[in-house]
């Protein structure tokens, strides 16, 4: 049995479909009722809450580690400690680009935490660092409904996104193959574009154009206090607005694993049209 945490996001969800779809047992963890596929089993848990997770791991062969926001208030010895007691052998942890291209960034410590409590483990164990993901663009949905609009700072700067279908698509291949224990993957999209490109995107993917509205980099800080910790709105600031070599690099580890290429942000829009319409 596969367990599943994160499983109703842009990953989870797909992840589980992927899996079921295989034929694998799947239990899918998530902080909120949500639909599964047939045969998916559904429970309620809280990464932060080990002794809450512990009995859906039991029987479980490995596990996929998908945790919210940037994994502040997860114990990882006490996670992995859950998942040995229950039987779990494989731990598949969903980390981030930043750990890599940032060693020692406050935004991404606690990921990096988590990273090492694995490392320290004697689980067979691989980690998934994907980039920005190309589902960010939703934030934009309400301005292209209303106004046809984008509003983003840093414009010009293009960075190789990545498509959750390509992160979902990487850790199943990862939880039902071998050959991956003690790897790290570096998961990009394809190609870079910047905001301007993916503004005109999404405008291709619903027919109309989208203006492009330069946001000053301060009121984007605002609005991310709004909704995530200083650190982490920080350091989102800088990757977006002054992307190191690395981060604007195109990984070729999604085709490594999938034997394809990964898919375009223009891609990612015309699936996701009826967000924007």
């Amino acid at each position: 049995m596969i367990v599943v945490t994160g499983a109703t996001g842009n990953v989870g969800r797909p992840l589980v479909d992927a899996l079921a779809a295989a034929g694998e047992r799947v239990t899918a963890v998530s902080r909120h009722p949500a639909p599964v596929p047939a045969g998916v089993r559904h429970r309620r848990a809280d990464l932060a809450d080990p002794d809450a997770l512990r009995p859906l791991l039991d029987g479980a062969d490995a596990l996929y580690v998908l945790v919210s926001g940037a994994g502040a208030h997860v114990d990882g010895d006490a996670l992995l400690d859950a998942a040995k007691a229950g039987g779990v052998r494989r731990v598949v942890l969903q980390s981030s680009q930043a750990v890599g291209t940032r060693p020692g960034a406050p935004s991404h410590a606690p990921l990096a935490a988590l990273e090492d409590a694995l490392r320290g483990s004697d689980l067979e164990w691989t980690v998934l660092r994907p980039g920005g993901f190309a589902s960010n663009a939703f934030a934009w949905a309400e301005s292209v409904r209303a106004r046809r609009a984008v509003v983003a700072p840093f414009g010009d700067v293009a960075l190789p996104v990545v498509d959750p279908l390509d992160i979902a698509a990487v850790a199943a291949a990862v939880l039902r193959g071998t050959g991956h224990g003690g790897r790290v993957y570096e998961l990009t999209g394809p190609e870079p574009i910047d905001p301007r490109g993916q503004a005109a995107a999404v405008g291709a993917a619903i027919g109309e154009p989208v203006e492009f509205v330069e946001q000053p980099p301060d009121e984007a800080r605002a609005l991310m206090l709004g909704f995530m910790p200083a650190p982490v709105a920080e350091g989102t600031l800088a990757i977006l607005g002054a992307p190191t070599p690395a981060e604007r690099r195109v990984s070729p580890d999604v085709e490594d694993v999938l034997g394809r290429p990964g898919l375009p942000f223009a891609r990612w829009a015309a699936r996701n049209a009826a967000a924007f319409r």
